[in-house]
């Protein structure tokens, strides 16, 4: 049997249920978990999360296959979703757990995702997506893990044109 080595990332792409669908549509994503990231309170709670007091950003864990998809498709698929140009603010949803960012746990990753942010920064007049070493993360609530698989009239903030795009992504070889 192969052994396959997986990788993760961290996106903050505003509310996470939408983040957590979007990444959930690629193939090669193998684990999506919704969570608090890179704040300064220890296990957070949702209601303390929205108090804007505790420095989290709405988060996704992403576990992925780099033989599938590659790290570059990520990417490309969270910057389909964001508003590069606000900060503490997605769509409706505004405070500072909506924070735009990449974070990673490997210099290797590191390297690689500020290289792409470089090239994504040519492309945007005004840039305000974090961009970092993870230093914490706290999974949410259960309630919230699989939000929009469980409530898929939920609220979020992706627009269908930017979810289909995303999965169009699929199809890229």
């Amino acid at each position: 049997m192969e052994h396959r080595q997986y990788k993760e990332l961290y996106a903050a792409g505003g509310c996470f249920w939408g983040t957590e669908r979007v990444f959930q549509s690629l193939n090669g994503v193998t684990e999506t978990t919704v969570g608090y990231a890179n704040g300064h309170t220890e296990h957070p709670t949702y209601r303390q999360v929205c108090t804007d007091t505790t420095g989290h950003r709405e988060t996704v864990r992403i576990i992925y296959d780099p033989q599938i998809i590659s790290l570059e498709k990520l990417l490309k698929a969270f910057f389909i979703c964001v508003d590069t140009s606000v900060a503490n603010r997605q769509g409706a949803d505004i405070g500072s757990q909506y924070q735009t960012g990449i974070y990673y746990t490997d210099e290797e990753t590191g390297k690689a995702v500020r290289a792409y942010f470089e090239e994504e920064k040519k492309r945007h007049s005004i840039f305000l997506v974090e961009c970092g070493p993870l230093k914490s993360f706290y999974d949410a609530e259960e309630y919230h893990q699989d939000y929009l698989i469980k409530n898929p009239a939920g609220y979020c903030h992706i627009t269908r044109e930017e979810y289909e795009a995303v999965r169009k992504l699929n199809d890229e070889v």
